[in-house]
């Protein structure tokens, strides 16, 4: 149990100080970096649903359009 605290302990010190890095290299406030890291997160997972919804309905679209009928009789 010593080592994984030990791990624990350093990824405490050393991982979890991204975002107060980031920001006293750039003269900018922690608070800022940080919600700048969670509004882009949620950002990056809405678009890439709301491209996934896009896509489906065009595909939808796309096969009520172009379907193939293989008589006249079919319309």
């Amino acid at each position: 149990m010593n080592k994984i605290s030990s791990l624990r302990h350093f990824f405490e010190k050393y991982g979890f100080a991204v975002s107060t890095r980031l920001a006293d290299s750039l003269g900018m406030n922690v608070k800022s970096v940080r919600l700048f890291f969670i509004y882009a997160s949620f950002t990056t997972i809405l678009g890439g649903f709301l491209i996934y919804l896009t896509l489906a309905f065009w595909l939808k679209l796309k096969d009520m359009v172009y379907t193939s009928r293989t008589s006249v009789f079919d319309l």
